[in-house]
């Protein structure tokens, strides 16, 4: 199958993909067959502090979605790749008792259309994007795509819980407000990337922070080299 000439992010931004960094315009953008996305850094911090989340992050954690527990300076390597129009992505975390990756797929929501995750793309939208998370795939996340300052940022506006072939959409009152911010530190000459989860009258239940450096990078070399 040949390649999309644009990423679900290119096409959810439009003509305002322009206004992103040069490093985050690579970054979002169609990875060429045959070759791999490598990002490697450090998680600064990674989880959450509510203990009684645990034991359900517990069942995430095995679906390859997310980790219970609160977690410091975390090594990290993610892979990106554009695979049958999504954008998808692996997150290997180096935890102290052994490897966890976290996996999903990207895909383009266009401006008033209906998505997996349920109703409307508002009209007044360029589109958007659906992360689907998990293997199995577990969550969908429907997020608002902005450029604020050259980065990127997504907000959360449905979310979706998946059991088999059913999607059970989460109402307003219960859904969490997930926030991604990607941003170029041109200081540190790398990439930042932060995450925050709050639900309503609970607050804050997740959150990660860390920077990486990334490259393309041939996967036939990256297979036989290691890199």
């Amino acid at each position: 199958m040949s390649s999309p000439s644009r990423s679900a992010y290119e096409r959810a931004l439009g003509a305002r993909v322009a206004e992103l960094h040069p490093v985050l315009r690579r970054y979002f953008a169609v990875i060429p067959p045959g070759a791999v996305g490598v990002g490697e850094g450090v998680f600064e911090s990674f989880g959450t502090q509510r203990r009684w989340l645990w034991p359900v992050l517990a069942i995430a954690k095995r679906c390859g979605v997310i980790v219970p527990g609160v977690h410091r300076e975390v090594p990290f390597r993610v892979e990106n790749r554009t695979e049958d129009g999504e954008q998808t992505a692996t997150r290997t975390m180096k935890f102290d008792d052994g490897d966890w990756s976290m996996v999903d797929a990207v895909s383009f929501v266009p401006r008033g259309s209906r998505s997996e995750v349920g109703g409307e793309v508002p009209c007044d939208s360029q589109g958007g994007v659906v992360d689907v998370l998990g293997k199995p795939s577990i969550v969908e996340a429907e997020f608002a795509v902005d450029v604020v300052n050259g980065g990127l940022r997504l907000r959360s506006r449905r979310i979706a819980l998946r059991a088999g072939g059913l999607r059970l959409p989460m109402p307003l009152v219960l859904r969490p407000v997930i926030e991604l911010s990607e941003r170029f530190d041109d200081t540190l000459d790398r990439q930042r990337v932060e995450l925050n989860v709050d639900v309503p009258l609970i607050g804050r239940v997740y959150e990660y922070s860390g920077t990486f450096t990334y490259r393309i990078v041939s996967e036939y070399l990256r297979s036989t080299r290691g890199n």
